[in-house]
């Protein structure tokens, strides 16, 4: 059965000479209008899947509000586009923060790339980050039951092999919150909105994320309060170096087998003492 947020589509496949006919399930891209107030602030593609966590999380990674609380109100209307579907996020929130909000709209000053969606300046884009100060400490084969476990909750993403993930993991690799996008800013978005919708913490596990990991992915995580990001593929340099000023744990590259540390590696059970000590091989 098709999945929420995806679509069947005919194809013709070509291999080994032969072509045939067969369908393919493909994930739906849809945008996704912002509003606060009537006001629109940033439009977003993405998959049309928990929109209300997306909005959510989206105000919040972003500083738009200081809290869950601001948002008096929040619905998800349905446009149509004519050939396609859109969604809007409306939002209605007190004068104070919409204050705040369309001081910051006064200073934008021009369009700005994916993962930035309504910064003001090159300053806000390499913002401060809040330090990470969550004291926990998660066993690496915690780390590695969680990658086996999240492919399995991926729904969109086993039908599709299109989409990113996040997932909120607990210290015992248990999976607690997943969420799915096309766009892997999103889907961190989403789960952020989700863990505050569910009255979560960040501070009690990790940040499981299918992608890269860019200094947004930092930014994003550290709002969300985890002192651990793991992720599957290599981060960048300047996400490295953010992670690592804002006290956060950095693991990439994690694989079935193993995983790379980048940052703090205080809190991987096992790993920090022998490092501190100047092994160059450390015992399991």
């Amino acid at each position: 059965m098709t999945p929420p947020g995806a679509h069947e589509i005919p194809r013709i496949v070509w291999r080994d000479g032969t072509a045939t006919v067969s369908p393919r399930v493909v994930p739906a891209e849809v945008p996704v209008a912002f509003t606060f107030n009537g006001t629109s602030h940033a439009v977003m593609m993405a998959s049309p899947t928990d929109l209300e966590d997306f909005a959510l999380g989206f105000a919040l990674s972003e500083g738009l509000i200081g809290g869950e609380g601001e948002i008096e109100s929040l619905e998800i209307l349905e446009a149509d586009l004519g050939e396609a579907l859109g969604f809007e996020a409306r939002m209605w929130i007190g004068e104070a923060p919409m204050g705040r909000l369309l001081e910051r709209r006064r200073r934008i000053a021009g369009p700005t790339g994916c993962g930035l969606c309504g910064i003001e300046s090159l300053d806000e884009a390499m913002r401060p980050v809040p330090a990470v100060e969550a004291d926990l400490l998660v066993p690496p084969e915690a780390i590695l039951a969680a990658l086996g476990r999240l492919d399995e909750a991926q729904a969109l993403g086993r039908a599709t092999r299109a989409v990113h993930a996040a997932a909120l993991v607990s210290t015992a690799g248990e999976l607690r919150l997943v969420r799915e996008d096309v766009g892997r800013h999103n889907a961190l978005d989403k789960l952020i909105g989700a863990t505050a919708r569910a009255g979560l913490s960040g501070h009690d596990g990790f940040v499981l994320v299918t992608s890269r990991v860019s200094i947004e992915m930092v930014q994003k995580t550290a709002v969300l309060g985890a002192a651990l990001l793991v992720a599957v593929s290599a981060p960048t340099a300047l996400a490295v170096a953010t992670a690592d000023k804002a006290g956060l744990t950095l693991v990439a590259v994690a694989r079935r087998d193993g995983f790379e540390i980048f940052t703090h590696p205080r809190r991987i059970a096992g790993i920090a003492a022998a490092a501190d000590a100047g092994a160059e091989t450390i015992p399991a």
